[in-house]
C-alpha cells in the first residue's frame, strides 16, 4: 500500500476527531458540518496549525441524504467523490460522531425520534451506500446502555453487517488515553469484509472482530480501573490564587492543573473568553474546590481530572481557585488539545464552548487512529508504516 488511509469526516464540529487522524498520517479529504460557525472554526484551526485543505473541500450542509440519489444532489456528489478517491488511494474511511442530545441521560432522550437521535441512522445510511473500506461511529454511552435505545443501536449495526462490515465495538473513556476528563463514549469501528479479505485477515462467522483480533488496550495509558481507584483529592474549602501541593500518590498528567500549565492557558489566545456572570460573583465562592456533586456549578479540583467536559444546558464548571468560569482555552486543555490549537475570537462563547463539549478528546482520537492503523498492519499486505509527525 502506498498511500496513507483518506477519511471522508462527518458531523465534523471544529475538526477534534479529525485531528487526532491527522497528526496519526490519515489524510482527511472531505469534511462535512451543517452548522457553519464549527466549519469557520475548523477552517481557523487549520490554517493556524498550518495543516493542508481537504483535497475535496468544506462541506457546510446536512450530511447527504441517500434517499435523493439524483444527478447533481449531495448524494451523488458524495458517491462520485468516493469513488474518485478510490482511484489513487488503497482505503477509503468514513469518521463521525452524530449530535447525540436525543441518546444522552442528561439529554432529550428522545433516541432514534429526535431530530438529532435521527441522524444517527443517516450516518449508517451513508456508510451502507457508499461500502467506504472502514468507518468510525462515535456517540454517548447512553446509545449503547439505555435499554430503549440499545434497540437502536443493536438495528442499526444489523444494517452495517448485511452491507458487509465486520463489527467491532467498545466502551470507552477519554481518561485512559491520558486525557485528564472522565468521559465515556461508545466507539463502533467497521471494516468492508472485502478490504479484510484483501488483507488476508480471517475472522469467524459472527461477523464480530474480538478484542484478540482487535487491539482496542494497545493505546490504553491509564487502565480504568487503575486510574479510578488512586486516592484523588476530593472537596476543600474555596480560596482565590491558593497553593495546594501536588500529591504524590496520583498521576499528574490526568490532572486538570497539569494541563493548565501545559497547554499555558494564561497566555492562550482564548485566555479572555469566559462567560461574566449577570448577578455578582458571590455564589461562585461558595463552592469547594472539588465539589462536583450538584448538576451545575461544578467546581473543578485542580489535582483531579475533570467531569465530563459538557458545558450545555446550564452546566457550569467553576475554576478550581479563580472566582470565574473556565475559559475557552482552559476547556480546551480539558479536552487534551494541543495548545496551540485555537478557536477564532469572532466565534460566540456559546458556540466556543458548545463546540469543545461536542468534540472528541484529541488524545482519544489519536489513539484510535493509531489502533486502526495497528489493526490494518496485520493483515497479509502491510500497511506503509505511517511516518514520524510532530504534533502540531
Amino acid at each position: 500500500m502506498t498511500h496513507c488511509p483518506c477519511i471522508f469526516s462527518f458531523f465534523a464540529g471544529s475538526g477534534f476527531l479529525d485531528l487526532g487522524f491527522e497528526t496519526s498520517s490519515f489524510n482527511i479529504v472531505y469534511v462535512n458540518e451543517i452548522f457553519s460557525p464549527f466549519i469557520e472554526a475548523y477552517r481557523h484551526s487549520r490554517e493556524v496549525l498550518s495543516l493542508p485543505l481537504p483535497e475535496y473541500g468544506y462541506h457546510n450542509g446536512e450530511a447527504a441524504d441517500v434517499t435523493k440519489l439524483t444527478q447533481g444532489t449531495a448524494a451523488q456528489l458524495l458517491l462520485d467523490l468516493v469513488k474518485d478517491c478510490r482511484k489513487f488511494h488503497n482505503i477509503v474511511g468514513f469518521i463521525g460522531g452524530p449530535p447525540c442530545p436525543d441518546f444522552s441521560v442528561g439529554g432529550k432522550n428522545r433516541g432514534s425520534l429526535g431530530d438529532n437521535g435521527k441522524l444517527s441512522a443517516v450516518y449508517i445510511e451513508l456508510i451502507c451506500s457508499n461500502q467506504p473500506d472502514f468507518f468510525l461511529f462515535e456517540n454517548v454511552k447512553g446509545l449503547w446502555q439505555t435499554n430503549k435505545h440499545r434497540l437502536f443501536f443493536e438495528s442499526l449495526k444489523y444494517k452495517l453487517q448485511l452491507a458487509g462490515y465486520i463489527l467491532t465495538e467498545r466502551l470507552i473513556n477519554a481518561i485512559e488515553y491520558g486525557v485528564p476528563q472522565d468521559r465515556d463514549r461508545i466507539i463502533l469501528i467497521g471494516f468492508h469484509q472485502n478490504l479484510l479479505e484483501d488483507l488476508g485477515i480471517i475472522i469467524d462467522h459472527l461477523q464480530l472482530l474480538t478484542e484478540e483480533l482487535f487491539p482496542w488496550s494497545k493505546h490504553i495509558i491509564f487502565p480504568q480501573a487503575n486510574v479510578f481507584a488512586y486516592p484523588w483529592r476530593e472537596c476543600e474549602p474555596f480560596e482565590e490564587n491558593s497553593v495546594i501541593p501536588c500529591p504524590k500518590n496520583v498521576p499528574h498528567e490526568l490532572t486538570v492543573e497539569y494541563w493548565f500549565k501545559r497547554n499555558d492557558v494564561l497566555n492562550h489566545p482564548n485566555a479572555q473568553h469566559y462567560f461574566q456572570p449577570r448577578a455578582g460573583i458571590t455564589k461562585f465562592a461558595t463552592v469547594d474546590e472539588g465539589d462536583v456533586s450538584k448538576k451545575s456549578f461544578k467546581r473543578l479540583h485542580r489535582w483531579r481530572y475533570s467531569p465530563t467536559a459538557c458545558y450545555g444546558n446550564n452546566e457550569v464548571h467553576l475554576h478550581p481557585y479563580k472566582v470565574r468560569r473556565i475559559s475557552v482555552a482552559e476547556a480546551l486543555a480539558i479536552q487534551s488539545m494541543p495548545a496551540n490549537f485555537t478557536l477564532p475570537e469572532n466565534m460566540s462563547l456559546t458556540n466556543m464552548f458548545k463546540t469543545i463539549g461536542n468534540g472528541v478528546p484529541y488524545l482519544a482520537s489519536k489513539a484510535l487512529a493509531q489502533t486502526i492503523l495497528d489493526f490494518l498492519a496485520t493483515g497479509r499486505k502491510k500497511p506503509v508504516e505511517p511516518p514520524q509527525v510532530t504534533n502540531p
